[in-house]
């Protein structure tokens, strides 16, 4: 499992397994996000399992499923919430790990500097940059 750390309320991780939740809690995450969509690609293990893993191992389970390449506003209001409101630690997952980054940085950009999304993003392996004019935005529209 590829645990990727973006701050001390969430990490991230590409596809995750049934095995790899006890490791998780083990590790101390509190919550469990799906960002990706059931069956969105062949092989993929069924989110019924892993919500079924978290639940065996005292952790809460949210699914929140975001199209690949299509984050929108309302998805991101989605994530702001959730982050506000889950405990932590929280440990969000998609293909890669990259979808659950955007959704962070989208969210943090209402009201952390972009410099130090930007820093926090490619210190976990994430380059965002191309998320400027969007985080702008968001920054604009603080909530």
């Amino acid at each position: 499992m590829d645990i990727r750390k973006i701050d001390d309320t969430i990490s991230v991780a590409p596809q995750i397994t049934y095995g790899d939740v006890a490791e998780a809690a083990r590790l101390g995450f509190r919550t469990l996000v799906a960002n990706r969509p059931d069956k969105e690609e062949f092989g993929q293990p069924a989110m019924a399992d892993i919500e079924a893993a978290a639940r065996e191992n005292g952790m809460t389970w949210i699914y929140m499923p975001v199209a690949s390449g299509n984050v929108t506003d309302a998805d991101v209001d989605q994530f702001s919430a959730m982050i506000r409101d889950s405990e932590k630690p929280v440990l969000a997952f998609c293909r890669t790990g990259t979808r659950c980054t955007v959704l962070w940085a989208l969210s943090a950009a209402r009201t952390t500097p972009a410099r130090e999304i930007f820093t926090k993003a490619s210190n976990a392996g994430y380059d965002i940059s191309g998320l400027a004019p969007r985080m702008a935005q968001q920054s604009d529209n603080q909530k």
